[in-house]
């Protein structure tokens, strides 16, 4: 795959691309901070059995949550719709992957902007 060519004045800076990424950076950890704050006290019980953290890729925030044992995944799980729409507080856009002990931690993917069964569906 070949890079379309940019000539040295119209990319960034090293400066600005350092800022850039101290800047994401920093979102991402007050967005942890604030996101478990809004979440009740069983879910902050349930993301301190697993390791968790945001990512911002390409302008959609991430919720990456990794769970090291079944239980933790299994509750983990039952609480997604919950999660979703306690993301929704802070991005218009944004996904959560919750990866497993089991199947080589491949992560379950989910945007936030699904309907969740059980969900009422608006009148139209």
């Amino acid at each position: 795959m070949t890079k379309p060519y940019l000539s040295p004045d119209d990319l960034p800076s090293y400066k600005t691309t350092q800022i850039s990424e101290l800047l994401l950076s920093q979102l991402e950890e007050v967005t942890k901070k604030r996101f478990f704050l809004a979440c009740n006290s069983m879910v902050r019980i349930l993301l301190s059995s697993c390791h968790w953290y945001f990512k911002v890729n390409s302008g959609i925030l991430m919720l990456i949550m990794v769970c090291h044992n079944i239980e933790s995944y299994q509750n983990i799980m039952t609480t997604v719709p919950y999660l979703a729409e306690t993301l929704k507080r802070f991005a218009n856009k944004a996904k959560i992957s919750i990866s497993s002990p089991v199947n080589n931690g491949i992560p379950w993917v989910i945007s936030i902007d699904k309907t969740w069964p059980g969900e009422e569906l608006p009148n139209t």
